[in-house]
């Protein structure tokens, strides 16, 4: 008898337990329910921020991005503009000069969180601009996202606002091929379409080149992807030819600042 009033109290507890969990897959639906604590912030970057290992190295974490590609009516142009304070020029955007142009910039949009004093710091010289979704074009199967403010970091001389009146490499400021190499390989993160559309919609390159990458002139050793960087940058870039190694980079220079010879095609 004790047998029997056991397995039949089992039974029960068996189908008390199915009706249980019968009635919570009825009911529970996460249909349309988001992940919490979605980010609301966003940086687009157009220069060494395309490149992963280098927006992550500021970040302090891996960063994700998707490419995009940022309207003219945006009303800037990307260029050589910026002056870093360690004697080299790198990439900002500008207003058009006159009888320009503004221009489609492609980059990469990615999360940060309210605290952006990491990339602020970077971009030290840049002012944080708005851009308005509107303007913004996803390029890939990855769609923008549904919300949330998009910042860009444009150059600021005191006294003018931003992308007004910057300068160009020169002499003492020229562009950098590290720099060059660190921008590019994030755009081939991308696809080599991707990379040359960079360096078709960048102006103001200049024949003050400096090849500084690690034995420039064995370049393999350290960096395996040169031959495609260099590639792109021989069909696409101007001045590209006139790109110099150090030893042969303050001669050449020289030369050019008699002859005004520094600016070249576009």
């Amino acid at each position: 008898m004790m047998p029997a009033l056991a397995n039949f109290r089992l039974a029960i507890a068996v189908s008390l337990a199915f009706v249980a969990l019968a009635a919570h897959s009825q009911t529970t639906d996460f249909w349309g329910t988001r992940l919490p604590d979605q980010p609301t912030q966003f940086i687009f970057g157009y220069g060494s921020l395309i490149n992963t290992p280098s927006r992550n190295e500021t970040a302090g974490k891996p960063v994700a991005a998707i490419p995009v590609r940022v309207s003219a009516a945006f009303g800037y142009v990307r260029s050589w503009s910026d002056r870093s304070g360690s004697g080299f020029t790198a990439l900002g955007l500008r207003r058009p000069l006159e009888g320009e142009a503004p221009m489609t910039i492609n980059g990469v949009i990615y999360p940060v969180g309210n605290d952006m004093s990491a990339f602020d710091q970077r971009e030290k010289g840049y002012v944080r601009l708005e851009v308005p979704r509107a303007l913004i074009e996803a390029v890939s199967w990855q769609a923008l996202p549904s919300q949330g403010t998009v910042w860009v970091y444009v150059p600021k001389v005191e006294g003018e606002q931003p992308g007004e009146r910057l300068p160009v490499p020169d002499a003492k400021f020229p562009i950098v091929e590290s720099y060059v190499d660190v921008v590019i390989e994030g755009g081939l993160e991308y696809g080599a379409d991707f990379a040359r559309e960079i360096i078709e919609t960048t102006r103001d390159w200049s024949a003050y080149w400096l090849n500084d990458r690690t034995l420039a002139r064995r370049p393999w050793v350290f960096d395996k992807q040169f031959a495609k960087v260099d590639a792109l940058l021989a069909t696409t870039a101007p001045c590209f030819a006139q790109r110099a190694f150090s030893e042969d980079y303050a001669a050449r220079s020289a030369d050019k600042a008699r002859h005004k010879g520094g600016v070249c095609g576009r």
